[in-house]
Parts: C-alpha cells; structure tokens; sequence
C-alpha cells in the first residue's frame, strides 16, 4: 500500500479524547426532507414522542433515526469544533454524519500517496471540514475541488446562491489554505485545467449519474490502492436510485461492491 511520507504527519493529526464509559450523546435536528405531512406540526410531534420512548443515543436528522448509538462524531472535539465552525448553512447542521464519514476517511487517506479530490463542492464547507480536521493550514495535501459553482446543471437542485460571483466568493473562504485548488467547469471537460497524478481520497456529490461515471472513467485508475471514494446520493432513493443503478454497474464490472451507508452514502475502497 502507497505510504504518505510526510514526517511530520504526526503532529497535525488531532487525538481522539478518553471517553465516559457511562455517557450517552444524544444529537436531533429539525432538517430533514420527503415527509408527507406539510406543516410538519404531527410529524414533529410523532418524532418527539419516539425520541422520549427509546434508549439514549440517538441521532434524528438527515433522514435517518437511530438509537442507542454512540454518535462519536459528537465526542470527537476536534471534529466537532472544525464542524461548527464551518456551518454554511442549516443542511450544514443535518448532515453531521455524513462530514464524519468525509472526516475518518480523510484521515485514512492521509497517511496514503495521493492528492485529494471533491466533486460537487458547493459551498466548499466539505472541504474545508475535513482541512479544519486536519491539520488547518497546515493540512500536507493537494486538495482539488470541482464544480460549476456559478450555476447548477442539475434540475431542481439549483441553490439562490449559484449565480455570477459565487466562484469567486468560495474562493475566498480558501483564501489561507494554498494546498486548495478550485475549478470551475463541467467535468469531465475541466479535467483539462488540471487533475492529479494520483488521488487518495475521492468525494462525489455531483446528483447525477452522468457526471459521476464520467469522473469514475477518467479517473478511477488515478485512485491508490488503499484509496478511498465516497458516493453522496448512492443510498438515496427516489430521483437518485438511477445513480445507485449506474453506478453498480459500473463496479460490478470492476470486481467491486459499493458499501451502502445509513448516511445515504456509499463507500468504496481501492485495491
């Protein structure tokens, strides 16, 4: 397995602290989407009532209700603190999850060859997360962001935001971290500004099969062994099945299984 040769790894990376054996973290927001009852007065109250019934340790939000779990994302200081403080947005606070999901990969990629690579960054807080996580300015990877930013090709997912001067403005959220490269474009068609020799950790969250395959096709073969890609929309169902269609084909193809994640997620690891 490709070894990342940074020395000095050691001192970047956060620690995780000593834990109470007899504590219970408990973690509820009210971002969720697809419920059918409009005002959301009685689901609201339905979920309150299921959160007062079940063992502590549960997480509600992003879609998924779990209990008697340990949420670790919430006694990882160092994540939580590079968590909130990159909160863009209220989806921002729902998908916690998913960030930590983003964040331990990110720290398994570390210690691989390969630069880092995320398409669909919108705001660029996934990105700047897992930064924060690790290491901050001092993060040791190249980390290449992908996406139209001024505008969204995908129909009904267009954010107020995504209108000229947006790129400009992502940008300035990076403006202290020089290991950051944001492209602007359609892929794979701004692969041609650049792309890196080799890639340890891939994040794809571009909500469209199309544009997620062609990544895969051009790139896969850049993953290193040992690399590690995350799917956004994979166990997402409804307008995002066909990616989850598409896309085991595509690795069926390959000798690969996708894991599917409660987040929504799907992983896959290089070998």
């Amino acid at each position: 397995m490709p070894k990342n040769n940074n020395k000095d790894l050691d001192t970047i990376l956060p620690i995780l602290p000593e834990i109470s054996l007899d504590a219970s973290m408990n973690f509820s927001t009210p971002v969720y989407w697809g419920v059918q009852d409009k005002d959301r007065k009685q689901f609201d109250k339905l979920m309150a009532e299921a959160k007062s019934l079940v063992t502590p340790g549960f997480f509600f939000g992003d879609n998924l209700f779990t209990w008697a779990r340990n949420n670790s994302f919430l006694e990882d200081i160092p994540f939580k603190k590079a968590w909130e403080a990159n909160l863009a947005n209220a989806s921002d606070s729902a998908i916690i999850w998913r960030r930590y999901i983003l964040a331990c990969s990110a720290y398994h990629c570390l210690h691989l060859s390969g630069d880092f690579t995320e398409f669909g960054v919108y705001t660029g807080t996934g990105i700047k997360t897992v930064l924060d996580y690790l290491g901050g300015t001092k993060f040791p990877k190249t980390f290449w962001g992908y996406d139209t930013f001024d505008s969204n090709p995908v129909e009904g997912h267009e954010f107020s935001e995504q209108k000229e001067g947006f790129f400009e403005k992502v940008q300035t959220r990076f403006q202290d971290y020089p290991q950051v490269k944001l492209i602007k474009g359609f892929v794979p068609d701004s692969f041609e500004l650049g792309v890196p020799d080799s890639i340890a950790y891939m994040h794809i969250d571009l909500n469209n099969y199309k544009g997620e395959i062609a990544v895969l096709d051009s790139l896969f073969e850049r993953v290193v062994i040992g690399g590690i890609i995350i799917l956004d929309d994979y166990e997402w169902s409804g307008f995002y099945r066909e990616q989850k269609q598409k896309e085991d084909q595509w690795f069926d193809k390959r000798g690969y299984r996708i894991f599917p994640l409660p987040t929504g997620q799907g992983l896959i690891i290089k070998r």
